[in-house]
């Protein structure tokens, strides 16, 4: 796929991690990125992330919007909330209720590609200082 302004071929990786970082920041669960390069022509790579009521998949894809440095090309689903799909052309993020997210299974039309998990690790503390 050719880079595009929105997101050149350099950038889709740092921001396909900055947008599972966000989405946990929000209390997203099972954040997964598929790497599909040379299986689909659709896009680069796919975030996929889930949460239980429409108030936090709202919260999740606002904050993914008005924290990137990318602007979406395409955005569906803000009117009903169970599953909303914002396309960056290289990264397509789809945040879904989890009960759509098991209905639709979309993860498992790309088997074949690499699969990252994202996890809140917990911060680390900063050692102690003796006085």
């Amino acid at each position: 796929m050719t880079p595009t302004p929105s997101t050149p071929k350099d950038e889709a990786s740092a921001l396909v991690r900055g947008i599972a970082d966000l989405a946990l920041e929000k209390q997203a669960e099972n954040v997964i990125a598929l790497d599909v390069r040379g299986i689909t022509s659709m896009t680069d790579h796919f975030v996929f992330c889930s949460a239980d009521t429409d108030v936090q998949v709202k919260a999740i894809a606002d904050s993914i919007r008005k924290s990137t440095d990318h602007k979406p090309w395409r955005i569906e689903g803000y009117e009903q909330l169970n599953w909303v799909l914002l396309d960056y052309v290289d990264v397509v993020v789809h945040i879904f209720k989890t009960h759509a997210r098991e209905y639709y299974n979309l993860e498992s039309l790309w088997t074949d590609a690499p699969l990252t998990k994202y996890k809140d690790e917990p911060k680390e503390k900063s050692p102690k200082t003796a006085d």
